[in-house]
């Protein structure tokens, strides 16, 4: 069996109850399938998942200001960026897992154990189908190149997506070449950054811009809409997953750690243990068009067939210690 208690900005003195054999888990996922997910963990354990729903930073808010005495085991998000922040507020205590080592590659689990990715997400170029894909556009760096003669649809640069994707170019080439890509990214905008992934796709689709940089789900979210205006979008664009020739496509996650106050930390190793197994890791891919994190799972949904990509080994972690620096980089060259 599982608890659950949804907690809103307003809402946030919610009290779990203590059970011996629990786990309490904030979330700031909002999937109903998780439901079932929980119910499968309870019965192959006995231990009780007790729910915490909200946005990343009111969870993170909300663990802060319980202190010592949090019931949280497990804080469960959204981009290794984010979960670095977790980690720089010393939210996490690090854990050592036989289990997740062996299947979990090792650029989605922190070096010290902090936190884990359990589903995959890549960050890719889109294009116009009707104008056929683009010879010059193979590689992120091809997006700063002042001579590429296309223009780009990108949200603005101090979301954590475009962060942790600039937090990886300063890893494989340092500042200034991140800077100088930056620079020319900047003067192939097609318009100020504005919206979120969804709408970088749209603009493409509607020819507002050559090509976009969104995540890969969005992508699948339209595939799958029960909106036929949706569905068309989708089908005027392809993707393009960029540096397969050298380092691979840049890829995110969604992952969990387990807290420092943790009153149930075996319990919560357990969890994240559960959610890489195959059938698991299955749901939680089809369920937000992701991929698994464990390789070698399939997945049903319409990112089956884009499953086949060489990814970055760059570690994840990369995405927040190097987040700083990202910033820096895009206020000084004016980057919206």
């Amino acid at each position: 069996m599982f608890r659950a208690a949804a907690v809103s900005t307003l809402a946030l003195s919610v009290v779990l109850p203590a059970f011996a054999d629990e786990v309490n888990l904030y979330s700031a996922r909002h999937y109903d399938t998780d439901f079932t997910i929980f119910e499968a963990f309870t019965e192959a354990t006995g231990i009780t998942v007790n729910l915490i729903e909200a946005s990343g930073d009111e969870l993170m808010a909300r663990i802060e200001s319980e202190g010592v005495n949090s019931p949280a085991d497990l804080f469960w998000t959204v981009d290794a960026g984010r979960l670095h922040t977790a980690v720089e507020r010393g939210m996490f205590q690090p854990t050592q897992s036989d289990v997740l080592e062996e299947r979990l590659p090792s650029d989605l689990r922190h070096p010290d154990g902090l936190f884990y990715g359990v589903t995959t997400r890549a960050r890719v170029i889109y294009y116009n189908v009707e104008n056929g894909r683009p010879e010059n556009v193979n590689t992120y760096e091809d997006l700063g190149n002042p001579d590429l003669g296309l223009t780009v649809c990108l949200r603005t640069s101090s979301h954590v997506y475009n962060l942790s994707l600039m937090s990886e170019i300063i890893e494989v080439h340092g500042e200034e070449v991140a800077k100088e890509w930056a620079t020319g990214l900047l003067g192939n905008l097609a318009r100020q950054p504005q919206g979120g992934d969804t709408d970088q796709i749209r603009g493409v689709a509607a020819g507002e811009c050559d090509l976009a940089v969104a995540n890969s789900y969005y992508w699948g979210r339209l595939q799958v809409s029960q909106n036929p205006a949706d569905r068309e979008t989708a089908a005027r664009v392809l993707p393009i997953f960029p540096n397969q020739d050298d380092r691979g496509t840049h890829v995110n996650m969604s992952g969990m750690g387990v807290l420092a106050n943790a009153p149930n930390p075996e319990n919560a190793l357990a969890f994240i243990e559960f959610m890489t197994t195959p059938t698991i890791q299955s749901i939680l891919a089809d369920q937000n068009n992701e991929w698994p994190a464990v390789e070698g799972v399939s997945v049903a949904g319409p990112m089956r067939d884009w499953a086949d990509f060489t990814r970055s080994d760059t570690n994840v972690a990369v995405y927040g210690t190097n987040q700083a620096t990202a910033i820096s980089i895009f206020d000084r060259v004016g980057f919206p």
